[in-house]
């Protein structure tokens, strides 16, 4: 099941986007606003780290790099895992781009987008494309169990 975002959340389409600060799986901090001006972003929220649906998600963002993270656009991948478990992910997965902790305050960043399972404790399947000035424009939420297909989101970077 596929579910447009709405446009009345604080992350809907023609608004600004959240601004936030999150531990990459390197520990570095990475905000939002730092890219505004510079790049577009692709905001994927994704459930857990080594789970079977999210990681072929990931692989598959992993094989289409060259769309999601060049000089123009940055992926960054946000779960609700710790940055310990993360670290460990990427490197098994061999992902270039950044793995996000939401991890605590648990989900804040996932709230803020209006994508955070409180029943589950986790991020539901939320994409965001974001552009240069920090505007959402283009969104879509999936169901805990359907996976993404990536070439959306490429048509929707391609457009902007």
């Amino acid at each position: 099941m596929t579910i447009e975002a709405e446009t009345g959340t604080a992350a809907g389409v023609g608004r600004v986007a959240p601004d936030f600060a999150l531990k990459d799986n390197h520990g570095r901090t990475v905000r939002l606003s730092d890219l505004r001006g510079e790049r577009h972003v692709v905001l994927v929220f994704y459930p857990f780290a080594f789970t079977g649906v999210c990681t072929e998600e990931l692989r598959a963002l992993r094989e289409a790099s060259e769309t999601f993270v060049n000089e123009d656009v940055q992926l960054l991948a946000v779960s609700c895992d710790s940055p310990h478990t993360l670290r460990v992910f990427a490197e098994q997965e061999d992902l270039e781009y950044p793995l996000l902790s939401d991890f605590w305050p648990h989900g804040d960043v996932a709230r803020a987008y209006g994508v955070f399972d409180s029943d589950k404790g986790c991020a539901v399947r939320g994409t965001f494309v974001i552009d240069k000035e920090g505007v959402v424009r283009w969104a879509v939420v999936n169901a805990l169990p359907d996976a993404r297909d990536p070439d959306a989101y490429a048509g929707a970077l391609a457009a902007l």
